[in-house]
């Protein structure tokens, strides 16, 4: 479970490699999935349900599965085996519906910056900044 992934964009992530889930989903007349412009289908991948690399189904709106991750959390498990893009659909993620997403994907219009944005405040836990700091201090 501590399997550590490169965190690419959604875009360079050959998600052909997935094998295509088992199911009766008909991408087609999936009601959760919005209506993306033009220039954001090209080369987003599949449409329909795939598994990825854990034997997760993603893109069948089952958020649970004994093969997650999540359904066997330890002490143990590095959190960021659940980052990455082999745990986000290109086209049914739930994140699309949000009022920015729908915005940006359907009518270009760009998010607002600075909502939740401290330019001013240092939101670093010290614990990466002593990391951080050691990196330097051992490139000396």
């Amino acid at each position: 479970m501590s399997k550590k992934k490169d965190k690419k964009p959604i875009s360079q992530v050959d998600l052909s490699s997935f094998p295509p889930a088992a199911g009766k989903d008909d991408s087609a007349l999936d009601p959760f999935e919005i209506n993306f412009l033009p220039e954001f289908q090209s080369g987003r991948g599949p449409h329909d349900p795939f598994v990825n690399e854990y034997g997760v189904v993603i893109g069948d709106h089952h958020y649970e599965s004994p093969e997650s991750p999540l359904s066997q959390w330890t002490e143990e498990t590095d959190p960021e085996v659940m980052a990455g893009n082999q745990w986000v659909h290109p086209y049914k993620d739930i994140g699309f519906l949000t009022s920015e997403n729908l915005d940006y994907f359907e009518q270009k219009i760009p998010p607002q910056g600075g909502i939740y944005m401290h330019p001013d405040i240092n939101v670093v836990s010290a614990i990466a900044e002593d990391v951080a700091e050691t990196d330097r201090s051992n490139e000396k």
